[in-house]
Formats: structure tokens, sequence, C-alpha cells
């Protein structure tokens, strides 16, 4: 008797499975991107919900909640219904802002567990940019001047804690110099205050200066990354100019925690599908960011070791307000 109840209660969950299966995606699905137009989390997220969009069947909307450092969209999205028609394309700020809050005592505005990997696109250290005209025509050039005048050089970034923050922090600490932070909503508005001069550099993905690069507007003094860059081969990084510092800017797909499991790996599936995408490829490596793909087992990973270590960098950052 209770065999057969059991037996039928299982047909009929595994029946409401298969419909949930079925009708996923039931309509359109917003992408929250937590940073303006023009950084790279937009940059990516544009050409990837459009593939995205094609292999699910509905299509796939750009909602952009700049702020904190991508700290309020990464908040919102981990606050919507877990049922896979809100998703987050988030930067590696991501591993940041929960320990930065915490540090100022504060509640974070959303926790690790709140929201689940599902798959990384890119990885790519930032560069160090300024203007064409700048004095500085390396990064010696750049240190040297700001440890003469403590302060007096002043750059930008997306927000408190945040991917262009923290890597400016990271070669202060590196070179024993101090600089003024001077935070915007996002890559976009800190890169357009560097073309016009009301800041003096920044830290930044590839994607979202090289254009300026490219049109002479821009110049990229080192990166911070572990070999040099296809897209900029004759630009050093930190660590062959001196300078023990290096910082990996990531993109990646989030949905809340909670989402059914069903619905994570058709989500999964369409994420892979983007990534080897031709179009795809073509338009993130046209703005200097080669795909490095991460399947969600590794990317669960990679964001696991990289919380770790950003724990020790906000430690040694302290309090910024």
């Amino acid at each position: 008797m209770f065999r057969r109840i059991f037996l039928a209660a299982g047909l009929c969950a595994a029946a409401g499975l298969a419909a949930a299966q079925g009708a996923y995606p039931s309509r359109p699905i917003t992408m929250i991107v937590p940073f303006p137009p023009g950084g790279l989390a937009d940059i990516v997220a544009r050409p990837v919900a459009e593939a995205m969009a094609r292999d699910l069947g509905q299509p796939v909307l750009i909602e952009n909640k700049g702020g904190a450092g991508g700290g309020i969209g990464m908040a919102q999205a981990s606050k919507a219904a877990a049922d896979g028609h809100t998703i987050l394309m988030a930067l590696s700020s991501y591993s940041v802002i929960p320990e930065a809050d915490t540090l100022l005592g504060r509640a974070p505005m959303y926790t690790f567990g709140s929201l689940r990997p599902i798959a990384r696109f890119t990885a790519d250290p930032t560069v160090l940019a300024v203007r064409a005209e700048a004095p500085w025509k390396t990064v010696k050039d750049f240190v040297e001047d700001a440890k003469k005048r403590p302060g007096a050089i002043n750059y930008g970034s997306s927000g408190n804690y945040g991917t262009m923050h923290v890597p400016m922090e990271i070669l202060a600490q590196n070179a024993g110099i101090k600089m003024t932070h001077v935070p915007f909503t996002g890559a976009g508005p800190a890169v357009i205050a560097l073309l016009g001069g009301q800041i003096d550099a920044v830290s930044s993905g590839p994607a979202t200066v090289l254009q300026h690069v490219k049109a002479g507007k821009l110049r990229v003094l080192a990166h911070w990354g572990a070999a040099r860059l296809d897209a900029l081969p004759d630009v050093p990084t930190l660590k062959e100019a001196g300078y023990a510092a290096e910082y990996a800017q990531w993109s990646g797909l989030f949905v809340p925690a909670g989402t059914p499991e069903p619905i994570a790996q058709r989500l999964r599936a369409a994420a892979r599908v983007a990534a080897n995408d031709a179009k795809v490829k073509e338009v993130i490596l046209g703005a200097g960011s080669p795909i490095l793909y991460q399947d969600t087992p590794d990317f669960e990973a990679y964001v696991q070791g990289d919380v770790r270590r950003m724990a020790d960098v906000v430690k040694k950052m302290g309090k910024v307000e």
C-alpha cells in the first residue's frame, strides 16, 4: 500500500519536474550587469546574452544596475526569484565586496552563498592606462613621480573595493606609493573621466581601454598579469618592472542560490554554447579579451580560491569609506 503511494508520488514529482524543465524559460530572461555600459561586464554580457537567447529561445535582456563597485546589482540579483529568469554577469569584485562590508562593520549587500557560479567567460589582468600626453612613458616613471608627490596622482575606479580599485592598491602596497582614489559608478564613466583629464590613470580590463589606445588617446604603461598580453605585446607586466603585483579581472555568469538544478544545468549548457559562438569570440577578442571559459565545477573552485585571496588583500587595504 505505502509502496504504491510512494511510487505514485515519485511519478507525479518526476512528471512535474519534466514539465518545469520543458517550460523553462517561459518568458524573457533579465541579465543584470552590475555596472554602467562601457565596462568589461557590459562588453562581455551583450554578445553572450544574444547567443544565449538564440539557444534558449527567449530574449535575454540586459539591465545595467551600477553602483558600489558592482555591489548594488549583485545584491539585486541575489534577492531575485530563483527561477532562472534573472541571471547575473558579475566581475571579480564579487569576491571582495562581502569581505569589505564586514570590515566596515556593516551587513554585507549579499553573501557568497546567495549566488551560484555557472560559468566564467574571461579572466584578464588589468592594465595601467594614462592619457597619451601624460608625462609618464613607463611604469617606473609613474611610480617615481608618485613617490615624489604623495597623493598628487589620482586614479579612477568603478567604486570602493571594486575591480579597478583593488589592483591599484595592490600596486601602491608593493611600490610604496600613495595615490588619491576617485570612485565612479563603473569603468565606463571612469575611462571617460580619464579621457577628459579629470583623473590621471585607471587600472582597467584591456577591453575597456583598447579602442582608445588604438586611437592614440591612451597609453598603457604595464599590466597586472603573469605574462605579456597578445593584444598588447609591447606592454610589460608589473613583475617585469620589479613590482610583485598581480590581479585578474574575470567575468562570469551567476544565478540566485536555490535555482533548481535542471534550470541551472540548462543555463550552463546555454553559457557553453555562447562561449563557443564565433560571433561572441570575435566581439570579445576584438575588444582585447580572449574567451577563457570555465564550466561550472572549475569556475566554482576558481571563485572559492579568489575569495580566499581577496580576503587577504581587503585586510591589507583596511577601511575605505
